[in-house]
């Protein structure tokens, strides 16, 4: 234990000095549930208030500053790991079973810009059920910076497959959308969202206001493939970008996904554009990689490649 704790240190100095600084109290909190096990019976609280260090200890990593939203995102968490323990006491399943009831997915992000305004973002997100909620926030080399929360519900009707979703962001936006599925194996895509027309930083590089068509199968053996649309209907700017998405369940507990698409459509400066775009996604047990390439991001002139490391707790 001394041995990894002193690796530990001397990792988080290769980082940046404030998370050499902060690591003794990262460390204090870990191995201090052990201890707490044998003395109260609120020895979870100390487990979930490590686990909500990890929001915090990303930010830092990239950023190397202190800022509100990674601790917004530790109090999440910790609210939802205090509920996960609620339920457990009301249930008859054993703890190691909580997990199923609410799970996380963490995702920090690089964003590398052929104009050289670089970005960072990291998003959080809590699924209980058919329930979701997220938060995010996005900063780029020159300053901008917007934070973002959201929340989704599931419908699931047997015939019809729905993904209700809003969200909101610093500087004044709202939004909404909902995509559905209809059918079985093979069904189609429709899907329809509408925001205020705020500044918005979208980050799957689609139109905000926008309809989306599209067809699906899930008929192939560990095989989802689908083929979709996403077109601007309301700010006459004809975007349109074509999505030619492919998942393929390679094991148990993995996945790789590949997302091909193109765009046309009238960029911030009124020109007509076309670019492509390629992101490639692989699921290993609860850690993911995804690495992206899109020309005309958000049908600006910048190009932009995404690397996102993450996992799933």
């Amino acid at each position: 234990t001394v041995i990894n704790s002193l690796l530990f240190m001397a990792a988080t100095a290769f980082i940046n000095p404030l998370c050499l600084i902060l690591s003794p109290i990262a460390l204090m909190v870990i191995l201090g549930y052990s201890l707490t096990k044998r003395y109260t019976a609120l020895c979870h609280l100390v487990l979930g208030l490590g686990l909500s260090l990890a929001p915090i200890g990303a930010y830092l990593a990239v950023t190397g500053e202190f800022a509100l939203l990674p601790i917004l995102f530790s109090l999440a968490v910790l609210c939802f790991f205090k509920c996960t323990i609620a339920l457990a006491a009301d249930s008859t399943e054993a703890f190691i079973n909580v997990p199923k009831t609410i799970s996380y997915k963490f995702t920090p992000s690089y964003y590398q810009a052929s104009n050289g305004n670089n970005a960072v973002d990291i998003n959080l997100r809590a699924n209980v059920d058919k329930h979701t909620i997220w938060l995010g926030e996005y900063r780029d080399h020159v300053g901008y910076q917007q934070s973002r929360a959201g929340y989704e519900y599931k419908l699931d009707l047997g015939f019809t497959r729905s993904v209700l979703s809003a969200q909101a962001a610093s500087g004044g936006f709202l939004g909404g959308s909902i995509t559905t599925e209809i059918g079985g194996d093979t069904f189609a895509i429709v899907g329809f969202a509408r925001t205020n027309l705020h500044d918005y930083y979208n980050l799957n590089f689609d139109p905000n206001d926008a309809i989306t068509i599209g067809v699906g199968t899930r008929a192939l053996p560990d095989t989802e493939l689908s083929l979709f649309q996403v077109r601007d209907d309301r700010l006459g700017t004809g975007q349109q970008i074509s999505h030619l998405l492919w998942r393929y369940k390679t094991a148990d507990e993995q996945r790789l996904s590949i997302d091909t698409s193109y765009k046309t459509g009238l960029d911030i400066d009124h020109l007509k554009v076309h670019g492509y775009g390629l992101t490639l996604d692989y699921d290993y047990h609860q850690y993911f990689a995804k690495i992206g390439y899109d020309q005309y991001s958000n049908f600006s002139s910048n190009t932009l490649t995404r690397l996102s490391l993450g996992m799933r707790f």
